[in-house]
């Protein structure tokens, strides 16, 4: 990056690693720091190719609207044809549901 102030500063990365939560060992801290600054260079590089103001979005497979947002695709229900093959794979069912343990949470310091 040729300005400083573009930089992520260490003490801000490091906070962001304690809200993580990460162990990060220091040589790993130094490494990730420095690929996020070299990515954030390169988004900025990208930013300032000049485009046209008239330039349309583009991407593969999705259509945008007039407003610049991407279509919403119809919201149409359509039955599945071998659920009972599905179900019959899962390990424990009631009542047609699949039956999840439960998710044990801890307090993070």
């Amino acid at each position: 990056m040729k300005n400083k102030d573009d930089l992520i500063p260490r003490d801000v990365f490091d906070h962001l690693v304690d809200l993580a939560a990460f162990a990060l060992p220091e040589d790993e801290k130094t490494y990730l720091l420095d690929q996020m600054n070299h990515q954030l260079s390169a988004i900025r590089e990208l930013e300032a190719i000049p485009l046209p103001d008239d330039l349309s979005v583009t991407t593969h497979g999705v259509e945008y609207g007039k407003d610049g947002k991407p279509v919403l695709r119809k919201d149409e229900w359509a039955a599945c044809k071998n659920a009972n093959e599905i179900l019959a794979q899962a390990p424990d069912l009631e009542d047609s549901y699949i039956v999840v343990p439960d998710i044990p949470t801890t307090e993070l310091e």
